[in-house]
């Protein structure tokens, strides 16, 4: 589970004006339809083809757990590509990205300022330039690290620079021990 990495693609789904099939049957239904075929689908969730065809024909409607969750983790990825991608670019170029987070911050700042990291719990809206960078690093395959970098440094310029009008010498943002974390567009 990747904190970062999910709660972007939830940002996202918030964006829906539809929900995503909720049963397995019409999930694989869906999927079926999406990759042009059982046997596509069989090999991406690890199944057979036989019990992929048996799901679109209704003759099972329960899956396991482990089956249930790669089966909505599937769909979920897939569901409504046009508005995921406008909900990216709006944040990407107008709308930016809001993080509500709880986590021990702290700084790398010149000596005399209190930089001991404490625990924090902000609300903060990152300028569309952070969304964009977010979003890019997502698609070419990030790591939380990266991720966490990119919104560590958002945080500095917005919450603790104030924009440029105070802390000017802060040089890294330390954001650590994330307790909460819920990203919105």
């Amino acid at each position: 589970m990747s904190l970062f990495g999910d709660g972007l693609d939830a940002a996202v789904q918030k964006t829906f004006t539809r929900p995503a099939p909720k049963s397995a049957p019409a999930q694989m239904r869906y999927l079926v339809k999406q990759l042009k075929g059982t046997k596509a689908v069989a090999q991406m969730l690890r199944i057979s083809q036989r019990t992929v065809e048996r799901y679109v024909k209704d003759q099972i409607k329960k899956p396991r757990p482990d089956l249930a969750a790669r089966l909505e983790g599937e769909v979920k990825k897939r569901w409504q590509p046009q508005i995921r991608a406008k909900a990216r670019q709006k944040a990407a170029t107008t709308g930016g990205i809001v993080i509500d987070t709880q986590a021990r911050m702290g700084y790398t700042a010149p000596i005399g300022s209190t930089d001991e990291d404490r625990r924090r719990h902000l609300t903060v809206a990152l300028p569309p330039r952070y969304a964009a960078r977010l979003f890019d690093a997502q698609e070419a395959g990030a790591s939380e690290r990266e991720l966490q970098q990119i919104v560590a440094e958002g945080l500095r310029e917005v919450y603790f620079q104030d924009g440029g009008r105070r802390a000017g010498s802060l040089e890294e943002v330390r954001f650590t021990d994330i307790e909460h974390l819920e990203f919105d567009l």
